[in-house]
């Protein structure tokens, strides 16, 4: 692993066992298929799909709430993939998550500072409560709840949505990782509190140099955020570039209709949107050959093709803008 690589997922496979009614496995459901990616330490890469294309999936296996099938992953030059008990506690002080509910996501029973404090308590660090204390104090600072003595006294009832989700941050912040796992960090609150919070992940990624993986469904919002776009379609990466190049440029069909349907309105009649037909197939029935034929208007228009149906394709092309394409090049 470079040194300056925070995260390396290599060969990433995730499974979910189908069981009946009476508890008998009956198939298996592959949410991640093979994925690999890395994150420079500073940059912010942001994994882009429908629902079901399995980005929490690999949020969790990341985060190990939920066991890799197959493949490592690698924080801060540690594979931790094979570590259990305290090992693993351990090396979460390197990696932290940020998730989607900051009403669920937050003990209602405890006050703001404790909350943030139990981090510091969980992974050992501090010598006395007054250390822990005068740290969470910084962090809550740190991302805006000011003053913050009088903050930590509150409950998370009497917060608002944002406040709630800085709070989430400085929990996660306050342990200094190197890797900070954001999924849908911003879905659950109104729009108007959405760029703040996008501004201060970006802000304490840049003055503490931590590696984001960002998750999201919103193009618009990778676009904004992320110095690099991966996009996810049933459990695979189909394109994965600069955002320049997958807003300006994008090569797989299925980026070329999300991208269609982003709404900016300078371009709303100069440009004709796709929209895209059926549903995301089920992970437990991956379709053969390459997973997005059965939705792709680029199949179609070439007449169905039989290497769409055959093979599935790998992510190829330039190192900074790669697409798992068989035909990406035609028009």
């Amino acid at each position: 692993m470079n040194s300056s690589e925070a995260l390396v997922v290599k060969d990433l496979t995730v499974e979910y066992a189908l069981k009946s009614r009476t508890g008998r496995i009956q198939s298996r459901a592959r949410a991640v298929d093979n994925v690999s990616f890395s994150i420079a330490t500073g940059e912010t890469l942001a994994l882009v799909g429908e629902s079901g294309s399995g980005k929490s999936s690999i949020a969790n296996a990341i985060m190990r709430l939920v066991e890799p099938s197959v493949g490592s992953i690698t924080v801060a030059g540690r594979e931790v993939t094979s570590l259990s008990g305290r090992d693993l506690r351990e090396s979460r002080r390197d990696y932290q998550m940020i998730f989607q509910d900051p009403f669920e996501s937050i003990d209602p029973r405890r006050t703001v500072l404790d909350t943030v404090m139990e981090s510091l308590i969980v992974s050992g660090i501090g010598e006395t409560d007054a250390h822990r204390r005068e740290r969470a104090l910084a962090a809550l600072e740190s991302v805006g709840l000011t003053p913050a003595p009088k903050v930590g006294e509150r409950f998370a009832h009497q917060l608002s949505g944002g406040q709630r989700q800085r709070v989430a941050i400085a929990a996660a912040m306050v342990l200094q990782p190197k890797l900070l796992v954001a999924d849908e960090p911003v879905s659950m609150l109104d729009v108007s509190l959405r760029a703040g919070i996008l501004r201060l992940m970006q802000k304490l990624g840049s003055d503490l140099d931590v590696a984001c993986l960002f998750i999201t469904h919103d193009l618009s919002l990778a676009w904004m955020y992320a110095d690099r776009i991966a996009v996810l379609y049933l459990g695979r990466i189909v394109e994965e570039g600069a955002p320049a190049d997958i807003i300006g440029n994008p090569k797989h069909p299925y980026t070329q209709a999300l991208v269609s349907v982003i709404p900016i309105p300078e371009r709303v009649n100069k440009t004709e949107r796709t929209i895209l037909t059926g549903e995301i197939p089920d992970s437990s029935h991956i379709p053969q050959g390459c997973r997005f034929h059965t939705r792709c208007p680029l199949y179609r228009a070439l007449g169905e093709p039989a290497s769409c149906r055959d093979s599935d394709p790998s992510l190829s092309g330039r190192a900074i803008h790669r697409v798992a394409c068989h035909h990406s090049t035609e028009e």
